[in-house]
């Protein structure tokens, strides 16, 4: 039986891996929960799992950041929201637990020194995103492969397809109308803008070692191409399934095992579609920042999560216009000195500064 410890059950992927414990009950045990805070949800979570540890991180941050290093963990399940999932991954990795990573500000913010960590401790990494564990699994599991390119898809989110005038008027309830997916709220809006899809080229060219030109963001409206690896030969394998994290999720669980899922197969005796766009960069503000800062490096992409996540609230509150987040990350960023992220302690520092930075603009955007 594999001793499971989640981080961040009460979100939606929490709740999710959660699901696949419940389906497996003779494979699974949750030994160890962490949420965020210390709500009538995690409460319930706690006596109908009856982990040996738990704790809320806004009560108990100590508490909870050591369900991370639970020493009957085998396997530390992040589902954490937000720059607050990279001191549970680091805490996972030190204490040489296998990390299921669904956190991505872990990748965005502090890969480097994630991924060095890592090769030091000899601990294995194994992606959650959808994207990321299509890539892993169109490379046979193996994240050294050699690629020619791999290709990320995205749905195009909420408003593909409007022209940039109408984007202005666009309210918080339209943007989290996602056309294929059901996500967090955070993600949602993150898919609205694109910019999601820029964290996940920067996560991907992390993960697998791909220089960012040969990584490409194409448009694939019905989210049933999850991502492709194209080899030297042109090749071009692709995971396909329809739209669910249950897929990904388990997989991370029972790798390299395949369990049966929930969701129905794939129906090929009806006509369907699977269409392809390009995604250009400079149609795509948010996108295209977002690749500039991965391709800069050092503690852009950190700061870029940090005004992205305070814009994306004050958005969802009604305070700033969906545009308006654009003006707040671009001018966050203009207003930082980018430097490098060698710990755990500078990413912080810079995560704060950006953060008070991206409010000062959001009261001025009022």
């Amino acid at each position: 039986m594999k001793k499971v410890s989640l981080i961040g059950c009460t979100g939606s992927i929490g709740g999710q891996v959660l699901k696949v414990v419940k389906n497996y009950p003779d494979r699974f045990k949750i030994c160890a929960l962490a949420a965020n805070s210390d709500s009538e949800e995690f409460g319930r979570l706690v006596r109908e799992f009856k982990p040996l540890r738990y704790a809320a991180a806004l009560s108990h941050k100590e508490e909870a950041l050591s369900c991370a290093e639970a020493e009957d963990a085998d396997i530390v399940f992040n589902a954490a929201g937000g720059f607050a999932g990279l001191e549970y991954s680091l805490r996972a990795i030190n204490a040489g637990k296998t990390l299921a990573l669904a956190n991505k500000e872990t990748l965005v913010c502090g890969g480097e020194k994630v991924m060095a960590e890592a090769r030091k401790k000899g601990v294995e990494i194994i992606p959650v995103d959808s994207e990321h564990s299509a890539i892993w699994q169109c490379l046979n599991f193996d994240k050294k492969a050699k690629v020619r390119r791999l290709l990320i898809t995205a749905s195009g989110g909420a408003f593909r397809g409007y022209p940039p005038e109408r984007l202005k008027n666009v309210t918080p309830a339209e943007a989290l109308r996602h056309p294929t997916w059901k996500m967090g709220k955070k993600i949602t809006v993150d898919s609205a803008t694109l910019v999601n899809k820029g964290y996940e080229v920067i996560e991907a060219h992390v993960l697998y070692g791909v220089p960012y030109k040969d990584i490409q963001a194409v448009i694939q409206p019905q989210s049933l191409v999850h991502s492709m690896a194209e080899f030297d030969d042109g090749a071009i394998l692709a995971q396909m399934s329809y739209p669910t994290m249950e897929l990904p999720i388990q997989l991370a669980l029972t790798y390299p095992q395949r369990l049966p899922c929930t969701f129905p197969p794939m129906d090929f005796t009806k006509p369907f579609s699977v269409d392809f766009e390009p995604l250009e960069r400079k149609k795509f503000p948010f996108f295209d920042l977002a690749l500039r800062c991965g391709e800069d490096g050092g503690t852009l992409p950190c700061i870029l999560n940090a005004a992205d996540e305070v814009a994306v609230e004050a958005f969802l509150e009604g305070k700033i216009g969906f545009t308006d987040m654009y003006a707040v990350l671009e001018g966050t960023l203009s207003s930082t000195r980018n430097t490098r992220a060698e710990s755990f302690e500078e990413l912080c520092e810079a995560d704060k500064k950006a953060r008070a930075d991206a409010e000062k603009i959001v009261l001025r955007l009022m």
